[in-house]
């Protein structure tokens, strides 16, 4: 097996910890009612975005997610967290350092031996989570888990999904689509923008992804018999009729959300298979985005 199968796999034990730790973590969370913003790079900026809805959604406090090279630093905010993996990418760190001391800050990371321990005022480590492949599995989902249940939105029911998400067969006749469309609502979005890049990542696959309302206004125009569009969550009325008039295949959720992006990996990590590549060293990727400057 790959380590990106392998590492696919423990995503229920890896969410159970995570959530278990959510309680010793709260001290260095943005509390209730703090202006925040949530940073990081390519899969932790699309987890940056669920969290951010999620938090700003449930009332919360203000939430802004960015990448973070488009970070508007001069904007205040009570906290910025930080996604980063292997605490070492070149844009968090620098923009950890520009917005102190005047903000607080915190990193949710899955090696504390790197340069983000001294960047960061707080660290939260889930070292339990690590990935030795490349492509982003694991790490993500249990940094999205421990901040849903820092905010009391974490269920068993979820963690119960995703082992279904892993034991049911896929979807029929996806690894012969030709092209996907992943759409979301809400905190979903930035999951169907995850899952557009995991199947880039893994399998080559033209990909894109969009808010659900925003599909009739354009996008839908690519559907056809060969394609597939993925609903994360509750779709917008009369959204699958209409994709499946295109003769396109729907693929409809029913899992909670983060359970069905594992479903996601797992068809990624296939079609990888079926194309004799390998999931775990993708071409022009490194697990961390070094630079020499900015």
């Amino acid at each position: 097996m790959s380590y990106a199968e392998t590492e696919t796999a423990s995503q229920p034990a890896c969410w159970r910890r995570a959530a278990a730790l959510a309680d010793d973590q709260a001290a260095v969370l943005p509390a209730a009612g703090e202006r925040i913003a949530v940073v990081g790079c390519g899969t932790s900026f699309f987890m940056a975005q669920s969290y951010a809805a999620l938090r700003e959604g449930s009332g919360q406090g203000e939430s802004d997610a960015f990448a973070a090279s488009e970070f508007p630093v001069g904007r205040a905010y009570d906290r910025v967290v930080a996604l980063t993996r292997s605490g070492t990418t070149t844009e968090v760190l620098d923009l950890l350092e520009r917005v102190r001391p005047g903000c607080r800050t915190v990193a949710i990371t899955a090696d504390p031996r790197t340069p983000v321990r001294a960047a960061a005022d707080d660290l939260v480590v889930l070292d339990f989570a690590d990935e030795r492949s490349v492509v982003q599995t694991r790490f993500a989902t249990t940094a999205l888990t421990l901040l849903r249940a820092h905010l009391g939105l974490h269920t068993e029911d979820a963690v119960r999904d995703a082992e279904r998400a892993l034991a049911e067969p896929l979807p029929e006749g996806l690894l012969e689509c030709a092209q996907f469309s992943f759409l979301g609502r809400g905190w979903t979005v930035g999951l169907a923008h995850e899952a557009a890049l995991k199947m880039k990542e893994a399998s080559l696959a033209w990909t894109e992804s969009y808010p659900a309302m925003e599909y009739r206004h354009g996008p839908i125009s690519v559907s056809t018999a060969g394609t597939a569009t993925w609903m994360f969550g509750t779709a917008p009325e009369g959204l699958a009729e209409q994709v499946r008039a295109t003769g396109a295949r729907w693929v409809a959720g029913g899992l909670d959300p983060l359970a069905d992006l594992v479903r996601v990996q797992r068809l990624a990590i296939a079609r990888a298979a079926a194309q004799g590549l390998d999931p775990d060293r993708p071409r022009h990727l490194t697990r961390s985005v070094v630079l020499d400057q900015l």
